[in-house]
């Protein structure tokens, strides 16, 4: 395992249709988005997760939490967080929640503004998870620098 600080990290934007996926480098505070992976009902095909486990050999997850913006949990909240229970439970590597309130707007934005979506079409359609998981990744890195997130 890496010092922190020099840690390989993945991120996941959980979904019930699709898992938005992010790979990045704490010492760089860097993220990139990775394919999305499908999931039915919230529930991947766990061999793509260990592929993807295996190419970048992590040294932790990252897994938005979708809070309501009161901040209190929901049913989604608790779906994350048993997804990150079993990414822990199947990959041994320590897992660590982050408060994604707001990042699926913040990446419908980007993607706006980066013309990959198209009026005629839903978010959902055309699938912003990716950057969703890289904005979650950005915030779990500018909470380990004591920065203020998004």
């Amino acid at each position: 395992m890496s010092k922190a600080g020099q840690r390989l990290v993945l991120a996941f934007d959980f979904g019930v249709r699709r898992i938005g996926v992010a790979v990045g480098n704490e010492l760089l505070a860097s993220a990139r988005q990775l394919e999305p992976l499908p999931a039915r009902d919230g529930i991947p095909d766990w061999s793509l997760v260990t592929r993807l486990v295996e190419e970048w050999q992590p040294d932790l997850f990252v897994v938005g939490l979708p809070l309501n913006m009161d901040g209190t949990e929901s049913e989604m909240s608790t779906r994350a967080r048993k997804f990150g229970k079993r990414l822990y439970g199947r990959y041994g590597k320590p897992c660590e929640m982050v408060d994604e309130r707001g990042s699926t707007r913040e990446a419908k934005a980007i993607a706006r503004e980066k013309g990959l979506l198209r009026p005629d079409r839903s978010y959902r359609d055309e699938g912003v998870d990716g950057i969703a998981a890289v904005l979650i990744l950005e915030s779990w890195f500018a909470r380990r620098e004591g920065l203020p997130s998004r």
